[in-house]
């Protein structure tokens, strides 16, 4: 079930839905928008020749109010906003439609698990030809939330928890890559 905007008002105000910061126009009937923050991660072409799911990423750490996407290109941002969810309750990250129709695609793989706190890594990849300016603040993506039908047996604690700012892959953390598990 999607949580209506008057659920989404009940929740953050008995502080079991936790957004900050949160401004009352962001919820909309449906979801909650959320604003890109100052933190960006490039990957470092530089430093690598192949990327693999066994070996760590290097990235190249960005802050800045505002970022220039080139046409073609992928980079990592994180929202303004922390979020933390109770543990019967996921969201879905979803791009703001007129910021699709400039050809920006905006995912985070699309799901937040309940019990997951943290800023929300964004993965941003401009399919234009034309080089796309974003400036720190402005709404960006929005989160639809929807109750589980029990409590998570297992809640969110995995890598990514409490994350800040912009964080890149840790797949390289996987247990799939770890030789006592093979």
């Amino acid at each position: 079930m999607i949580l209506s905007d008057r659920t989404l008002k009940e929740l953050i105000e008995d502080n079991k839905l936790i957004i900050k910061p949160l401004a009352r126009k962001q919820i909309q009937p449906a979801s909650v928008d959320l604003r890109l923050g100052n933190s960006f991660l490039k990957i470092d072409e530089n430093m690598m020749e192949v990327m693999t799911l066994e070996d760590e990423i290097q990235y190249h750490s960005i802050e800045k109010q505002e970022i220039v996407i080139p046409p073609n290109s992928f980079l990592l941002a994180a929202t303004r906003e922390y979020i933390q969810l109770p543990e019967n309750i996921t969201a879905f990250v979803e791009g703001r439609s007129s910021i699709g129709r400039m050809g920006l695609f905006i995912q985070n793989a699309g799901w937040v698990d309940p019990g997951f706190a943290g800023q929300i890594t964004l993965e941003l990849y401009n399919a234009n030809r034309l080089p796309i300016k974003l400036v720190a603040g402005r709404r960006i993506c929005q989160l639809v939330f929807s109750k589980m039908d029990k409590t998570a047996e297992n809640p969110y604690c995995g890598k990514y928890q409490n994350q800040k700012k912009a964080v890149g892959s840790k797949v390289f953390q996987d247990r799939e890559n770890r030789k006592t598990e093979m």
